[in-house]
């Protein structure tokens, strides 16, 4: 992927657009990112209110730590988040830390279809390139659609979560299922159910969509930045575009967090935009350090004076003390979460 994206650029023409970048607009973008972080501690923390107690400074250390080895080894890093924060805070589970870094996928990929589909209702293609917009409309209108079905999938499962629990319960109660296998399914299916009790709750509701409503634009208004940072005649409507992009190319799993793939996609998307090649090369090199800078030094901050236990974290991530984890985490699903104490092995 870094061989595609740099293959048939002017290296001297990128390095110039690089050194007449403006490090006021950068600074600006990096510190928009840090607030992203923060923003991002927080609504995790309103996703595990249904299940446990945690501390929002052990939530933001977790976040810097788990992205910083998204950059190191690509995708595969996402398991160190679930696995670090019950280190580091004694009162939330494995699974619990799990499921709920599900759910706020869920809700990422969902605001980011928003931002990105309405924001395409208002868009103006730039000329000559009207008919890659058709598409692109096309496919943010399909996506959008599809983000509306899923939530309602998640409405209904956490309102029918009992009987489904137990049909799969039924179903899964088979030779050739093993007992360790099922008891897993029906753990983790118990604690996607208490996660997604905030549904029932529209203040919880408002309290996720505004964080995350509040994170996606902490990183809309840096991309911006960055965009301005290269004297790019832009808008935020343009940055929102780029930023959809972007995401995209963050979703492929290559190690560096998602490094060529992020970059090629990107410089496509600015491409759509008429910016030079090598111009949109230098943006989205920058972009990358702009996302991904903030979490590697509050992660390596982190990692290197958190009083952690690599050999535990090893024991956590290790197949046999990962299952014990979570079958000891399976929530009494027939106690409604908010009756639950909140102990620390709820």
């Amino acid at each position: 992927m870094l061989w595609y994206f740099g293959r048939n650029l002017d290296w001297q023409e990128v390095g110039r657009s690089l050194r007449e970048a403006d490090p006021i607009y950068l600074i600006l973008a990096v510190l928009g990112i840090c607030l992203g972080y923060l923003f991002r501690a927080i609504r995790w923390g309103v996703l595990l209110e249904p299940i446990t107690k945690t501390d929002l400074r052990e939530l933001f250390a977790t976040s810097t730590v788990g992205f910083a080895a998204i950059l190191f080894v690509g995708r595969a890093g996402e398991i160190v988040r679930p696995m670090w924060l019950p280190m580091r805070d004694r009162r939330v589970r494995p699974s619990a830390a799990l499921v709920t870094l599900g759910v706020e996928r869920i809700f990422d990929l969902a605001s980011l279809i928003c931002f990105f589909a309405i924001n395409l209702m208002w868009f103006d293609p730039p000329v000559g390139h009207e008919s890659e917009f058709g598409y692109v409309k096309l496919a943010g209108n399909l996506l959008l659609a599809a983000s509306a079905v899923g939530f309602a999938a998640l409405i209904i499962y956490q309102r029918a979560a009992q009987p489904i629990i137990a049909w799969t319960a039924r179903i899964t109660d088979r030779k050739i299922v093993p007992k360790r296998l099922q008891s897993i399914i029906l753990s983790l299916m118990r604690q996607l159910a208490a996660s997604l009790s905030i549904l029932r709750d529209w203040k919880e509701i408002f309290a996720v969509s505004f964080w995350t409503v509040a994170l996606w634009l902490s990183i809309a208004v840096p991309t911006w930045f960055v965009l301005l940072a290269f004297h790019l005649p832009l808008t935020l409507s343009d940055s929102l575009f780029v930023m959809g992009y972007a995401a995209i190319g963050s979703l492929i799993p290559t190690p560096g967090g998602a490094a060529g793939a992020f970059h090629a996609i990107t410089a496509n998307a600015l491409g759509l935009l008429n910016v030079p090649s090598d111009q949109a090369a230098a943006v989205s090199i920058v972009m990358h350090l702009v996302y991904f800078a903030p979490a590697l030094i509050f992660g390596m901050y982190y990692f290197f004076h958190g009083d952690i236990s690599i050999e535990r974290f090893r024991s956590l991530i290790s197949g046999e003390h990962a299952v014990e984890e979570i079958e000891s985490d399976s929530p009494d699903f027939e106690t409604a979460p908010s009756q639950r104490p909140l102990t620390t092995d709820s």
